[in-house]
């Protein structure tokens, strides 16, 4: 009865929306008062309802309930119950049910704590997630239901993809798909406004919130991800420019330039149409990005369905919603105020730029993930990999990181070219001494990860300039905030210039007691071994490590292991993490006669990418408990105002 009591959730979720969009509409272009004041009820019972369908979804998952075809197409009665908790998303249909989930639960939030902006653009705005959630509800109870029965049901489950057996998986899809619905909110807040003519500060600071936690959210999954498929994947890379991987990467370009933007809308009154087009071109990545995962175009790990149909029925969601988004942005945007203006030597203006060098990165990633699945159905089969992105991506995004550096050091409104250089002199100098430093050590290593290297030795010291001359203890949380957050990006680009420049790797057949070097180390085979899991049988080989010749040994054991349900073999990487890199050591096939083949990696300071990612999303923490800490105040202040 959970699965029914699930199912039923589902319809009445979707009712609900239906009714939402109804009483929203009604508000907005009747300016009924009754229809208003129940705008909100309606968007909180439908994310309450919606949050009880996932609940019922997780629930049979835990009990191992197989007459329920997801649970027995991905589950199995002996995993680990962390897996059958997290397996309940680890699929097409329980992430689109999360997916949708998040979505209501974000609509009702709007509606309960949402008070500073006018009442028909608030009501316009959740009319607009209503709608969005609309098509959502239709390709689950249509075309993906999560609760459908299977009769018989089987003794056992498939089990649950052994890659995906990994705490990353707990982690990973909910934190993009907070992401993912985040911007889906921004775009109703932009949505709403353009309806009801509304675009203006308001608007931005209402809409902030939801850009800065989505792009929080977005930034913290990618990096997770990312270490989670450099870890568990055991090829020793940290991002392959796999197309899927490219979907979560197009809305946090977009997403970081629309954070920008309304920044700067919200304090400064400007960027309007960049603020609003910025919101439906993040939108609609993460739309592209939802129909690569789960159409069934594509064949990775990372993706959820393989059936067609499902992806026609996306692709149709994708033409409306996308095509619906640009129909309203070209219709409206004529009426879209220009706000203040600003000199192009300003804060505003290096804004505007990296605005653009931000959008010329997403339409190179754009273009070169689609453009081989469009070739493909030409009859033409293309690969366009990490060559062509490092290549491309990889001179403005150089560029992007000098206006980074050069964006916080200007004034607002306007300023002067002498004042800026003045101000750029300690950066500039902190590049020139990492010139001088890494040129011994880096004939070969190319162009590109040297230029990184030396531009973010820069950034890190421009990043810190806005605190100078400042009293620390008094300096905004936001402040902080953007400090913290430009400076993970120096951080996590010395690591991947480090890991591009310095990494290197031995593949070798090793037999007991022979010995190989990579980097600094010495790995010699121990010995092999057989290891007993959970659900798992494996291979290990101990390896032991010393660094030089008078290192102090230590262990790594790197698997091979064998999964019976689904019948399936990985490859744990053994990895051992120091503060200047890490060693990678992955165990691969015997060669019959008794060595087994032994990949191994030294990647100095590739740890500073994640480093660099984590500081990043706190930056993002700071500035929004920041702006919070800020509206309480004021809130305050204009409480005691009324009082006094």
């Amino acid at each position: 009865m959970i699965a029914e009591g699930g199912l039923a959730a589902l319809w009445l979720a979707a009712v609900m929306a239906v009714l939402q969009l109804v009483v929203a509409s009604s508000a907005v272009i009747g300016g009924r008062a009754e229809m208003a004041r129940a705008v909100r009820p309606v968007a909180i019972a439908q994310g309450l309802l919606t949050a009880l369908a996932m609940l019922c979804l997780i629930l049979v998952f835990v009990q191992s309930d197989m007459s329920v075809l997801l649970v027995a197409e991905n589950s199995h009665s002996l995993k680990p119950m962390m897996y059958k908790i997290a397996g309940a998303w680890g699929n097409h249909e329980g992430s689109m049910l999360l997916w949708v989930t998040i979505l209501g639960l974000a609509g009702g939030a709007v509606a309960i704590f949402e008070r500073r902006l006018d009442s028909r653009t608030l009501n316009a705005t959740i009319g607009a997630q209503a709608l969005i959630a609309m098509g959502f509800y239709a390709f689950l109870l249509f075309a993906s239901n999560p609760f459908a029965r299977l009769f018989p049901s089987p003794p056992d489950g498939n089990g649950l993809n052994p890659l995906l057996q990994d705490p990353g998986l707990a982690f990973h899809p909910p934190t993009l798909y907070v992401g993912y619905v985040g911007i889906s909110v921004a775009f109703s807040f932009a949505v709403g406004a353009l309806v009801t003519r509304d675009v203006g500060p308001a608007f931005a600071r209402a809409m902030r919130p939801w850009v800065l936690g989505a792009w929080i959210f977005l930034t913290i999954g990618i990096t997770a991800g990312s270490y989670w498929a450099y870890y568990e994947l055991g090829w020793g890379g940290w991002w392959f420019w796999d197309p899927v991987e490219n979907a979560s990467l197009m809305p946090w370009l977009a997403a970081t330039a629309l954070l920008h933007s309304v920044s700067v809308l919200a304090t400064r009154d400007g960027l309007r149409a960049w603020t609003i087009m910025l919101a439906v071109v993040a939108f609609s990545m993460s739309m592209i990005g939802t129909f690569l995962v789960r159409s069934g175009i594509l064949t990775s790990v990372h993706a959820f369905a393989v059936d067609p149909k499902r992806g026609a029925f996306l692709l149709a969601l994708l033409a409306i919603y996308i095509g619906g988004a640009l129909a309203l942005f070209a219709a409206r945007i004529g009426t879209v105020r220009q706000g203040n203006t600003f000199a192009l030597v300003s804060r505003e203006g290096a804004l505007v730029v990296n605005n653009l060098l931000l959008s010329v990165i997403l339409g190179i990633v754009l273009i070169g993930t689609l453009y081989p699945l469009a070739a493909a159905g030409w009859g033409v089969q293309l690969s366009v990999g990490k060559p062509f992105f490092d290549k491309t991506v990889g001179p403005v995004a150089l560029a992007l990181v000098v206006f980074i550096a050069i964006g916080p050091l200007l004034r607002w409104r306007r300023d002067e070219i002498q004042a800026l250089l003045k101000r750029m002199t300690w950066p500039v100098a902190a590049s020139c001494a990492a010139l001088i430093v890494l040129v011994p050590f880096a004939w070969g290593v190319g162009f590109l990860p040297l230029a990184a290297l030396v531009l973010a030795a820069g950034l890190a010291v421009a990043s810190v300039a806005p605190l100078w001359g400042r009293n620390l203890r008094r300096t905004p949380l936001f402040t902080w905030g953007m400090v913290v957050a430009h400076l993970g990006v120096a951080v996590s680009l010395t690591g991947m210039a480090s890991d591009s420049a310095f990494t290197k790797e031995t593949l070798a057949v090793l037999r007991q007691g022979e010995t190989r070097a990579v980097g600094p180390y010495l790995v010699t085979m121990t010995g092999i071994r057989p290891v007993v899991g959970p659900n798992w049988s494996a291979i290990a080989a101990d390896l032991s490590i010393r660094r030089g010749e008078g290192g102090a040994p230590f262990i790594l054991s790197p698997e091979s292991r064998f999964f019976a349900s689904p019948t399936t073999t990985t490859s744990e990487s053994a990895i051992a993490t120091r503060l200047d890199g890490q060693l990678y050591t992955v165990l691969g096939q015997p060669d019959g006669k008794g060595g087994w083949q032994v990949r191994l990696w030294w990647k100095p300071f590739v740890t500073l990418i994640w480093l660099g990612g984590g500081l990043i999303g706190l930056g993002g923490a700071l500035s929004f408990l920041g702006r919070i800490r800020r509206r309480k105040r004021a809130v305050y202040d204009e409480y005691e105002e009324a009082v006094a």
